[in-house]
């Protein structure tokens, strides 16, 4: 995590606010071992694909999660599109309620904005790093950020409990 201004840019598995980074938490009695995982099993729930859920909880390796969730069958991008924001919000909300020091850091982000600083992800991410001289500056910005978008909306309700 890096303070760039007013924004606090995060990236890579180590990071406390990235999907990747390693943390227990459970949802309606199912353990997950990082948001990600939650993401590729609720994924393959929503498209009824209990078998790649299943694989997916066996894994705690969030790239093969990912790699998992990209073969879930009977996919359906218009409906992801529609419902990944709301399966994110609900794993991160999760991720930091029931860790409470990741709450404490996620809380002491306030007011800053979060940004995935992903030179590789055009959806959750900005497309550029944190360390790209343009990060400060959102013309520059190529992607939708909307996992920054999420935490900054977790970190809002989290707040106000």
């Amino acid at each position: 995590m890096r303070r760039i201004g007013s924004l606090t840019a995060f990236f890579g598995a180590d990071d406390v606010f990235s999907n990747w980074h390693r943390c227990q938490f459970e949802y309606h009695g199912v353990a997950f071992s990082c948001v990600e995982q939650f993401m590729m099993f609720s994924k393959a729930k929503l498209f009824n694909d209990e078998q790649s859920a299943q694989k997916i909880l066996a894994t705690a390796d969030p790239m093969a999660q990912k790699i998992l969730g990209r073969k879930v069958a009977g996919f359906n991008l218009e409906e992801w599109v529609r419902r990944r924001e709301s399966v994110v919000f609900v794993g991160c909300r999760e991720k930091f309620a029931q860790n409470p020091d990741l709450r404490t850091m996620l809380l002491a982000t306030a007011p800053t904005e979060l940004v995935e600083a992903s030179p590789y992800d055009l959806i959750w991410g900005i497309g550029l790093g944190e360390r790209d001289s343009r990060i400060a500056d959102k013309r520059y910005w190529r992607g939708q950020n909307l996992l920054g978008i999420t935490l900054m909306r977790v970190r809002d309700v989290l707040a106000s409990r």
